[in-house]
């Protein structure tokens, strides 16, 4: 399907067109001095849905994922959560509002246990009752922290992490280490989880372990995912709708047939991927 369209498919039961819209963005536009990142960009995400986001280096994918989690402000259009216009707000703000995003570079607190990592993510609520509250151990402290704690166990059993709960995140494998930052980014329960190169480093049986996860996620937490990744095969795999960019503007929105199936995706982006993948055949002697 081409640029402006919108794809529709089905998600957990439902069209794409019946189904709750999380993430709206609207003709978004930046530039960085005489160079637009992005051009007029609008696409929507909706609950329970997988969106790729593909499309050649310097094609604006970043730099859209910058603009959706509030790190940096379009020159032009809007952005919407959940129906609200949230384009003047903070990364922060966005966060607590739904809103999770892992890196490309996995970013957790390498010191602590990856119960603790996740942990973290809902300290922000508070404890209720304040300091005295602390020194007193109410009751309500102690009910909010059993909560946590059971929230906290049930990400990490969502995530395939039990078994090293009680683990410093930085004695962690790649794979693993990822899996921790992924379930810090649910504990906090997500309205649109934004995906990073997620499997940047990770090894065949990580990838699939991961695209599981994801999978389990979008239908246990019923959140939009918003996902960039280069592993063309683990797009058009994992996900329900593919939006592929190309200099900043929107080059097509489809299934992953159609964007398969797509001559100016194939000649843009998909061409190059093969196009790579053969070199390095040939530079492998076709092994």
């Amino acid at each position: 399907m081409g640029v402006g369209g919108t794809a529709s498919i089905a998600v957990n039961g439902e069209t794409s067109a019946a189904a709750t819209r999380v993430l709206e963005l609207a003709d978004v536009s930046v530039h960085f001095g005489g160079i637009a990142a992005l051009t007029d960009v609008s696409l929507d995400v909706h609950a329970g849905e997988i969106c790729g986001l593909i499309g050649p280096n310097g094609a604006g994918k970043t730099t859209l994922f910058d603009v959706v989690s509030g790190v940096r402000t379009p020159d032009h259009g809007r952005v919407h959560l959940d129906g609200r216009d949230v384009t003047s707000w903070t990364a922060v703000r966005r966060a607590r509002s739904g809103l999770r995003r892992t890196f490309q570079r996995v970013q957790t607190f390498g010191w602590l246990s990856v119960a603790d990592n996740v942990l973290a993510a809902l300290e922000w609520r508070g404890g209720g009752g304040g300091m005295p509250a602390d020194l007193l151990g109410l009751p309500v402290r102690r009910r909010r922290e059993r909560e946590r704690r059971a929230r906290v166990h049930e990400v990490l059993e969502l995530c395939g992490l039990g078994g090293v709960a009680d683990h410093p995140v930085s004695s962690l494998p790649i794979g693993l280490a990822r899996m921790a930052e992924l379930a810090r980014a649910i504990a906090d329960r997500p309205r649109l989880l934004l995906l990073d190169e997620p499997t940047s480093g990770l090894d065949d049986t990580e990838v699939r372990r991961l695209g599981e996860r994801i999978h389990e996620i979008r239908l246990e937490e019923s959140c939009a995912v918003l996902l960039v990744e280069h592993d063309v095969s683990f797009v058009m795999g994992r996900c329900d709708r593919i939006v592929v960019l190309n200099l900043g503007e929107i080059l097509a929105i489809g299934s992953p047939q159609q964007i398969q199936n797509d001559v100016a995706v194939r000649t843009a982006y998909l061409g190059e991927v093969e196009a790579s993948e053969v070199k390095a055949n040939v530079n492998n002697g076709g092994s």
